[in-house]
């Protein structure tokens, strides 16, 4: 790993010797690649029938799996449809496309080291020599952040999702705005994950490359490597076939929901593919960024950087691993980085209203699985990774009988917990009843906004308070006080509370968002008396 500059945190110049310390020899030994597949005597055929059963379980419309080692796919098949209702429907199969959500953040670093392999930038570059538009509250930060920093999710900014989640922002104004975000420069930064990060490592890559960013990953990385279906945005799926629909679990029913764009910040999770293409991705990273040509589309030293862990994490990211004995988590470049029985894996999830995905590789074993699936909070994806880990373990005899273990079944107990929120929002607009404002309605009516948060509008309907916050609406039910409970009008998307604040003459002046303001921007003579 390069020597990093004093102002970052010294425990990352002793990464390399804490994860030989954590693995003992397993990175020592050599590759022990996975035999193929007849050799190793693994049963497609059972591991079919366990993500039919785990399906069934988890109500999920439509999957999709690849299995690849090194150069041979030893599965890639789809189950289920790619919708409930609707025209369209059709059967899942391995080309069907689905939103890949943050693994795209792979193919963001893969698009940034193409640019480093051609000398117009390098990984600890400054970002403000190249981009000088991205400015942070604390000049120190902005003066020091590398491009590495932006695909670590550990430059010291907090999670600012607000910023583009279903609002009507363009990546420009989305990347203006991050300099109202307090951040401290003197703090250690701690690894935070940061969509809007990638967003500005998109847009780093076309201002070096003078080409959209959507256009640059398909013609740079999808083109050499024959992802002939795969696109950078969910606008370019709208005029093809077979593309899978999102679903979400409402009040104890998986319904068909719309889609929610990530395309304004492409770089963190906006392609769409499918398990067909995304086994050439894999197959492609297992070759050390070759193509099955031979052409070296990354340079190994390249290639190998992006699976450099980079920044240590120390708090829980995915439930899963509960499950599992493993000494250590790091984050490398678009890559999550843990051991699994001994086994160094690199992998990443992704997930957007409706969708998700899983990509694993683990490199010693020349091993890849990829899974898309078209249902909120499936997390089946992990129990099928885990799964298919297992038959291909190219070691005679496991250590402990987790070889044997029921993995569909484990991860379902962990998590389906997790997934009976849906019933919440009945409860709670219950919970609001008959309470009332203590004030007239129209007292709240207006414009509220704030630079990180943006601007919401509160509109009175007869005799009830709505608020439209970008593309999200709800009615506001009271609850207590100024306090009222907003349930989104799409109900997959939850609930919030908000408090409106008052002055010492009563009139409404600000809304309370868990602690960011946002403030009434048109006078409203009522709001004052």
């Amino acid at each position: 790993m390069k020597r990093l500059p004093p102002t970052r945190p010294t425990v990352e110049a002793w990464l390399p010797i804490l994860l030989l310390a954590a693995l003992g020899s397993t990175l020592l030994a050599p590759p022990v690649a996975a035999a193929a597949a007849d050799e190793a005597g693994v049963d497609w055929d059972a591991f079919r029938s366990g993500i039919e059963t785990a399906m069934r379980q988890w109500e999920v419309p439509g999957l999709a799996v690849s299995v690849v080692s090194g150069d041979e796919v030893l599965f890639a098949e789809g189950f289920g449809t790619t919708s409930l209702g609707g025209d369209g429907a059709r059967a899942v199969d391995e080309h069907t496309l689905f939103a890949a959500g943050s693994t795209t953040k792979a193919i963001a670093a893969a698009a940034l080291g193409l640019l480093v392999d051609e000398g117009r930038i390098g990984w600890d570059t400054p970002v403000q020599e190249l981009m000088p538009e991205l400015r942070f509250s604390d000049p120190e930060l902005t003066a020091r952040l590398r491009v590495r920093d932006l695909l670590t999710h550990s430059a010291g900014v907090p999670n600012t999702d607000v910023l583009w989640y279903e609002q009507e922002h363009s990546l420009e104004e989305i990347l203006r705005r991050m300099r109202f975000v307090p951040v401290d420069a003197h703090a250690v930064p701690r690894f935070t994950y940061q969509n809007v990060m990638y967003a500005a490592a998109g847009r780093l890559t076309e201002i070096v490359s003078g080409e959209a960013w959507p256009r640059f990953v398909e013609q740079r990385l999808f083109a050499p490597l024959g992802m002939s279906r795969s696109v950078a945005t969910l606008a370019a799926t709208e005029a093809m076939a077979n593309v899978a629909q999102p679903h979400h679990r409402v009040a104890g029913e998986v319904v068909r929901i719309e889609n929610a764009s990530v395309d304004p910040v492409a770089a963190a999770g906006s392609v769409w593919s499918s398990v067909h293409d995304m086994s050439l991705w894999l197959r492609f990273l297992l070759r050390g960024c070759a193509t099955e040509e031979g052409e070296q589309l990354l340079q190994p030293e390249t290639c190998d950087e992006l699976f450099e862990p980079q920044v240590l994490i120390d708090r829980e990211m995915y439930p899963v691993m509960r499950l599992y004995d493993h000494k250590w988590l790091t984050y490398g470049l678009g890559w999550f980085q843990a051991d699994y029985r001994g086994r160094a894996l690199d992998f990443h999830s992704g997930s957007i209203d409706g969708m998700v995905a899983l990509a694993g590789l683990v490199h010693r074993e020349d091993v890849g699985v990829y899974v898309l699936a078209n249902l909120d909070h499936a997390e089946l994806r992990h129990s099928i990774l885990l799964e298919a880990l297992d038959r291909l373990d190219p070691r005679p005899e496991p250590s402990d009988a987790s070889q044997t273990r029921d993995w569909h079944r484990e991860v379902y107990e962990l998590y389906r917990p997790e997934g009976e929120v849906e019933a919440a929002t009945d409860e709670s607009t219950a919970a609001a009843g008959d309470a009332r404002p203590p004030r007239p309605l129209e007292r709240y009516v207006g414009r509220y906004a704030d630079p990180i948060a943006g601007e919401m509008v509160v509109e009175q309907r007869g005799e009830m308070l709505t608020l439209r916050w970008g593309r999200r609406e709800c009615v506001l039910a009271p609850l207590d006080a100024d306090r009222f409970l907003c349930a989104w009008t799409k109900r997959w998307r939850g609930e919030m509370v908000l408090e409106f604040e008052t002055g010492r003459s009563g009139g409404v002046g600000a809304i309370d968002l868990g602690g960011t303001m946002l403030h009434r921007q048109v006078s409203d003579p009522a709001a004052e008396e």
